[in-house]
């Protein structure tokens, strides 16, 4: 027996059409630096990606699946592409501005991009790879910024603003095509820290079913009485999915655009007021250390959703004070990136929501979980079973994007043969569904044949008040195969001896998994998305460049 109901396909377009007239009233505001910030109606902001997607297919030519590609900063015109782009059939490509330049060319030839939008701002990055990107036909500069850099292009400019100009704002006007709701709509690159980035397409379906996942209560829940600081970059992951998931709301965002230092975000969020957040923990660490010295009002902040990495739980405590709560989520490019978030189950006192808290998260409707040892047996649901995470559901990816050959690639360590994405992440999970992750596969130390985690050791270490930062890694031993070295920063003015940090370690995880080997360093070295780039500090070691006391 088939069902009675009506077959709607689920699409950006429908996202689209239902912020700009549902939710008419609900606002972008893209931050300035200075002055009066820029705000923007959902209605506005939707007509202006109706206008984009007539100018890309009417004066650009742009058709089918052919690739737009984005190199902005979080602001309104960066939320028009994301709408515009996928509704008019075309696949939006996010580009990662932090990236190496060599990773940019080959990530925008191996997607075969057209079109970049490109923030004025970012014309000298985007200048040196044009001669390298034979496939772009057409640069579209939103803002202002030096042009004469695109004198010697191939690729024919355009001005943002004109293209919209000449065309009407009425979503009736425009002939939008009857998409299949299993076609991609975006792409992104995983930020290639292990080899060449791979390419994740997400399609219409993903988006719409992950934007209504991050809405419920037990993820992001969002409202359209929500302002959200959208700091997560729009090039990563297509933000942490929310600027589709406000739009199909109506929770109203706060783009920081280029303003992604502490002291701005300090004052954006003391004069704006925002309710919700989203950004990484370097972003909180650094946040934090700025209202320490130079206090500002944070309290509208009821709740941040941090991901990317693991988040000290010395950083929640201290958020805690400031009224402000941290919650754990977390997720991958693969994901969409959603995968979990810590909300603590219902029924318990508050004194008893920490255990919870300091997880990554319970797993929604969607995500299917498994932990699978060394042997790739499956392991229980126990708390104390490790094994690495594989997950399966409708925004998984299941294979890598293959380029102009049309062909999809799943190397055999990323895609189990029975279709589960082996996420590298090693953990444990409860009974009850929450995911504790105690390291990535690449990152756990080897000891003596017993397992520690770096991250484990690292947030101890970051419970010291005189630490900023901690990176555990692996480096060889004679005698126990590896051992774990301990780099560390410290908090301005601070000071602290490597027997004081050994013994406040000591008192906190188990002594055999106490680091001999400790560096200070004056910054972590970090991935494009803010997460601790631990392969670097490895060959600082192996080179010798690290000042290393053994104790």
């Amino acid at each position: 027996m088939l069902s009675t109901m009506q077959d709607v396909p689920l699409t950006v377009t429908r996202i689209l059409r239902h912020g700009m007239t549902i939710h008419a009233k609900s606002r972008i505001v893209t931050w300035t630096g200075g002055g009066e910030p820029r705000r923007r109606t959902f209605a506005q902001a939707g007509g202006r990606a109706v206008q984009l997607a007539a100018a890309l297919r009417g004066e650009l030519g742009v058709t089918d699946d052919e690739r737009v590609a984005t190199l902005m900063w979080n602001n309104a015109e960066h939320v028009e592409a994301y709408l515009a782009v996928p509704a008019m059939g075309a696949i939006l490509h996010t580009l990662n501005l932090r990236l190496p330049s060599e990773q940019l060319i080959y990530i925008a030839n191996h997607a075969e991009d057209r079109v970049i939008i490109v923030d004025g701002s970012l014309l000298p990055l985007l200048a040196p790879l044009l001669p390298h990107l034979p496939t772009v036909e057409h640069v579209v500069v939103s803002g202002p910024g030096d042009r004469s850099v695109l004198e010697e292009a191939d690729a024919q400019v355009h001005d943002y603003e004109e293209l919209l100009a000449g065309q009407s704002p009425d979503f009736d006007a425009f002939d939008w095509p009857d998409l299949d709701e299993r076609a991609a709509a975006a792409m992104c690159y995983t930020s290639g820290t292990t080899g060449d980035p791979k390419g994740v397409v997400f399609s219409h379906r993903s988006i719409y079913l992950h934007s209504m996942q991050a809405n419920t209560t037990e993820a992001l829940g969002l409202t359209e009485r929500d302002l959200t600081l959208v700091v997560v970059p729009q090039f990563h992951v297509n933000a942490w999915g929310v600027p589709h998931a406000t739009f199909m709301v109506g929770a109203n965002m706060l783009m920081p655009d280029r303003f992604l230092q502490p002291a701005p975000l300090a004052d954006m969020i003391e004069r704006e007021r925002p309710t919700h957040a989203a950004a990484v923990p370097t972003i909180w660490q650094g946040l934090l250390a700025e209202v320490t010295e130079r206090p500002r009002d944070l309290s509208s902040m009821a709740r941040v959703t941090i991901g990317g990495s693991a988040c000290p739980p010395a950083l929640m405590e201290a958020y805690d004070k400031l009224g402000v709560r941290l919650l754990h989520a977390w997720g991958m490019t693969e994901t969409s990136p959603l995968g979990t978030t810590s909300d603590p189950p219902g029924g318990i006192a508050a004194e008893d929501e920490w255990p919870y808290r300091i997880t990554q998260g319970r797993f929604p409707i969607g995500i299917e979980a498994r932990l699978a040892g060394p042997d790739g047996s499956i392991l229980p649901w126990d708390s104390a079973s490790a094994g690495e995470l594989e997950v399966r559901g409708p925004w998984v990816a299941r294979a890598y994007y293959g380029g102009s050959d049309g062909k999809e690639l799943a190397p055999e360590d990323k895609f189990s043969e029975d279709g589960w994405l082996r996420t590298g992440d090693v953990g444990v999970i409860s009974p009850d569904g929450y995911l504790t992750l105690t390291d990535r596969a690449k990152d756990v130390i080897k000891s003596g044949g017993e397992w520690i985690s770096s991250v484990g050791l690292e947030n101890a270490l970051m419970g010291h008040p005189a630490v900023a930062e901690a990176a555990v890694v692996a480096v060889p031993d004679d005698k126990w195969g590896e051992r774990p070295l301990a780099t560390v920063v410290l908090k301005a003015g601070a000071a602290v001896g490597y027997p004081e940090l050994r013994d406040f370690l000591a008192s906190r995880v188990a002594k055999w998994q106490v680091p001999e080997r400790w560096a200070t360093v004056a910054s972590v070295p970090k991935t494009s998305v803010g997460k601790f780039d631990k392969k670097v500090i490895r060959r600082q070691y192996a080179n010798g460049e690290l000042d290393v006391t053994r104790l």
